[in-house]
């Protein structure tokens, strides 16, 4: 059975437990979440974007099947299980073909969507909410919900052709744009329980319509907006009492929880909050990725102290690729005079877009290869890594770079592991196994 909706039927019978998705195709996030995983006998979700991951090669330049395939190749060098391992596919619709008449665009959804389930990945949000070229500048729910049944029926067929267990649906669309909003935030409107029901009612109806009410049944999550959300410099943190209504509302609604997106940063008790207030699946991408930098960075500096890197810096390639291509940050950061910061320091992460060019991927290798011949000292490791200096005295994690960068990342995924099964023993650091 799909893990997922073993989940959902967990929490609907009133056990406060959720799952997290991480967002991401970097292979040490990755390889971090399935670590984690393994450790704590749980399941990881890994989810692709359509910008990241689609039959043109998306930002990544890889297909479903591709995705797949290297995150099984990760699984398998960890030892965690493929049936332990759920592949997501996020935001499949027109969203990469914006620019593109509606009928073109939804075609070139439909092949992605075909690729994906065909590939196996089993948890698919369906976002149809995005506006075409001859499009009006809104949609309606209605319209809305038509396009992503009728991607819905490609699905269903893609996975009746290959096999093994169906495919569970999100719909919903109540977040800002794929890739992060690009406006300062001061405050979030919440999702109104009214607006949450109208969604699921429209996509009920257009389920029907469309012969895929068999699909219908794994529907089991509704994107909305339950008030969290980031920008460049600020969090804008949960409150329970603002999300009580939409909580309450998801309630009587047979199969299904609330997906909350852009969760990043939020602190453990948000986000053991939102679990136990139905958003039971928590997304994470940035936050992940801004943890791996924030990790790099700082063997960057304690290589710089040791003087053993030839050639440039990380840092210095890292911003050499982003200023000579600027195409995934420029839209974003728009104060000049504060450029270079954000271009490191934004919280919206825009470096994640970088790691996989061949310059910086080529230095950052040569960063822990370096590191690791010479063996990091622990009076730099207390200076610029005191959360891994303290796991390394402790006898829990292994001084070696390249662990150090994994348990960075997993300092983020453990708080998303313990709000999502708090009953479970607390995680150990990275290399706790030996």
């Amino acid at each position: 059975m799909n893990p997922m909706l073993d989940l959902i039927r967990s929490h609907k019978s009133g056990v406060p437990v959720g799952i997290y998705s991480v967002c991401s195709a970097h292979p040490l996030v990755m390889e971090a979440a399935l670590r984690l995983a393994h450790r704590t006998g749980g399941v990881a979700l890994i989810e692709a974007t359509s910008n990241q991951v689609n039959q043109d090669g998306g930002y990544t330049g890889m297909r479903p099947a591709q995705f797949r395939e290297r995150v099984l190749a990760l699984a398998n060098v960890v030892g965690l299980p493929h049936d332990r391992v759920v592949l997501g596919g996020d935001h499949l619709g027109p969203n990469c073909w914006q620019r593109l008449p509606a009928s073109t665009a939804l075609d070139k959804a439909g092949v992605m969507v075909d690729e994906y389930v065909a590939a196996g990945f089993r948890k698919i949000h369906l976002d149809c909410s995005m506006a075409c070229a001859n499009d009006a500048r809104a949609l309606d729910d209605e319209l809305i919900a038509e396009r992503n049944a009728a991607l819905c029926e490609i699905a269903e067929s893609a996975w009746r052709s290959a096999g093994g267990e169906p495919p569970a649906y999100i719909i919903g669309s109540e977040v800002p744009v794929p890739g992060g909003a690009h406006e300062v935030l001061e405050e979030l409107s919440v999702t109104t329980p009214e607006a949450a029901q109208a969604t699921i009612e429209a996509h009920r109806c257009a389920f029907v319509r469309h012969g895929v009410e068999a699909a219908w049944n794994r529907v089991v999550g509704l994107v909305v907006q339950p008030g969290v959300e980031f920008d460049h410099h600020q969090v804008i943190d949960y409150v329970r009492a603002k999300a009580a209504p939409l909580s309450a509302s998801i309630e009587p609604v047979a199969g299904m929880v609330f997906e909350a997106h852009s969760t990043d940063y939020q602190t453990p008790a948000a986000l053991q909050a939102l679990v136990k207030d139905h958003f039971a699946i928590l997304k994470v991408g940035p936050g992940a990725t801004f943890a791996l930098r924030e990790t790099l960075w700082a063997l960057s500096d304690i290589a710089m102290e040791m003087d053993v890197m030839t050639g440039r810096s990380l840092k210095e390639a890292v911003l050499d690729a982003m200023k000579r291509d600027p195409t995934h940050w420029k839209a974003y950061y728009v104060e000049a005079e504060r450029e270079d910061f954000d271009l490191q320091f934004s919280l919206s992460d825009r470096i994640r877009y970088y790691w996989s060019t061949p310059e910086v991927s080529r230095v950052c290798a040569q960063l822990l290869r370096e590191l690791t011949s010479a063996r990091l000292p622990l009076t730099l490791l207390s200076q610029y890594l005191p959360l891994q200096y303290a796991a390394i005295r402790d006898g829990r994690l292994k001084n070696d770079p390249r662990d150090i960068v994994l348990d960075g990342i997993s300092q983020v995924l453990r708080h998303y592991a313990q709000a999502c099964n708090p009953a479970a023993p607390k995680a150990a650091a990275i290399s706790a196994e030996g």
